[in-house]
């Protein structure tokens, strides 16, 4: 079989085809995105802007806003360009970018979650020390660690996944380049490393999933020892918002990731990849701000501010 050269370009198959029903899907996917970006970029402006949001809590969620929309903007305008030009190709540069920032936020995301759910575990069992036990070094060095144990992961599968000779057929069923459906075109025996990616994979997911575990189970043990209704009310309105979005992220990650190879379907791949990488970043910021007042807050006070600058 005629291999090629690793710096040929690839064809996306892409999402959608060339007829009226998918160009009308194409619309509502890419509305979806264009609100994806409002939404997490409103985010980070809000918490940046409002004095009342700048404690670590807030400041998680505006890195978990960011990751989104780096997520979007690295894969929708390159697919909406794909769709509308007719040009389905993306060099290999191109796709080991998309790769490495899809697995860098991928992995960094699931951190990013665990830090999370020890902020709402110290803020509910520890209340008193929240501003010991979750100062801002700590804050810093969680965010930081995130995001650099989120790139080794990222970086280390794109150049891994671009070394294998891949076979004149380089056309990838795909709307972005993704690991495991690159994986599938190589010319070679790709069995030891499809093996080390799964266990990667696996531990990147797990490892912060334990830990989020073992937070919510503390706080289970704390919510249900409250005499109060109302504290016990107010516990499960904190973590409800972070347990939803935790849910959704891991419930397409390991979807994606950590199936048998032999239960894969590219069909189901595409509409999975879309969920995480389109919806679920508009989900993020809707799930945060419609359940949790303070947010709300910043964002009706800043409708005021740009009131009375248009009255002005």
């Amino acid at each position: 079989m005629e291999k090629r050269n690793s710096t040929s370009d690839f064809i996306l198959l892409g999402l959608f085809k060339d007829t009226r029903p998918h160009l009308f899907l194409f619309m509502v996917v890419l509305t979806i995105a264009i609100a994806s970006v409002t939404g997490n970029t409103l985010t980070i402006l809000l918490i940046h802007q409002d004095s009342r949001l700048h404690i670590p809590m807030y400041f998680l969620l505006s890195q978990l806003s960011l990751m989104d929309l780096m997520l979007v903007t690295t894969i929708v305008p390159k697919m909406a360009a794909n769709y509308l030009t007719g040009k389905k190709s993306i060099s290999s540069a191109g796709c080991g970018l998309q790769i490495f920032v899809s697995l860098t936020l991928g992995g960094g995301e699931s951190f990013l979650l665990a830090a999370m759910s020890y902020d709402r575990y110290v803020a509910i069992c520890h209340p008193l020390r929240y501003s010991v036990l979750m100062n801002w070094q700590l804050c810093w060095q969680m965010t930081l660690g995130s995001w650099f144990l989120g790139a080794a992961d990222g970086l280390m599968q794109a150049a891994a996944t671009l070394s294998f000779p891949y076979c004149r057929a380089h056309e990838i069923d795909h709307f972005f380049c993704e690991g495991p459906m690159l994986v599938r075109l190589a010319c070679t025996d790709t069995s030891v490393y499809e093996n080390v990616m799964y266990i990667c994979c696996v531990l990147m997911l797990l490892i912060p999933f334990c830990l989020i575990l073992i937070s919510y189970s503390l706080i289970l043990s704390a919510v249900v020892q409250m005499r109060s209704t109302e504290a016990r009310k107010k516990a499960f309105a904190t973590c409800s918002s972070h347990l939803t979005v935790v849910g959704l992220f891991y419930g397409a990650a390991i979807f994606i990731y950590m199936r048998p190879k032999s239960y894969r379907s590219a069909n189901h791949d595409k509409i999975v990849s879309a969920f995480y990488t389109i919806f679920t970043p508009l989900l993020n910021p809707l799930i945060y701000s419609l359940r949790n007042s303070e947010v709300k807050g910043a964002f009706q006070k800043w409708l005021g501010k740009c009131a009375n600058i248009n009255h002005e």
